[in-house]
């Protein structure tokens, strides 16, 4: 008995349908995790200028600090054991002054409570502005 009255043999065929589905779902899903780096720099050459050191400008109060904690205040020795001495010169060195900016050129070597020391005597004389002189090392 032969139920199967044709001879030939129907072909499989793949259904594309689902695998193009699964590839726009794996599409989006790399669209949407992707970072994106953005290089946006400009090649660009600054300006130079040669100019000479401005002058120092005469508001200016420089304290040096020396390694074994004595002040000079405007290149003149202060006997400071005390803060209120320090406190003293530094009034004196400011009274002729319009917004003096104290410059603090303390020794690499110089304890950190003489600098603190100077800090609080200027805190003390109301002289808000206060910074600290450094130098360049040779290599540069």
């Amino acid at each position: 008995m032969n139920f199967n009255k044709r001879a030939s043999r129907e072909e499989p065929e793949i259904n594309l349908i689902p695998l193009i589905d699964l590839f726009l779902v794996i599409i989006i899903f790399l669209m949407v995790t992707t970072t994106y780096s953005k290089f946006a720099e400009l090649q660009i050459t600054l300006p130079t200028a040669d100019a000479e050191k401005a002058p120092q400008r005469p508001a200016e109060i420089d304290i040096a600090v020396t390694q074994d904690g004595r002040y000079t205040i405007d290149g003149r020795q202060v006997a400071a054991n005390d803060n209120g001495s320090l406190l003293d010169a530094i009034r004196s060195s400011a009274a002729s002054r319009k917004d003096p900016v104290i410059v603090i050129n303390a020794d690499a070597q110089s304890t950190h409570q003489s600098v603190v020391n100077v800090m609080e005597a200027a805190r003390a004389a109301q002289i808000a502005q206060i910074t600290f002189a450094t130098q360049t090392s040779p290599g540069k």
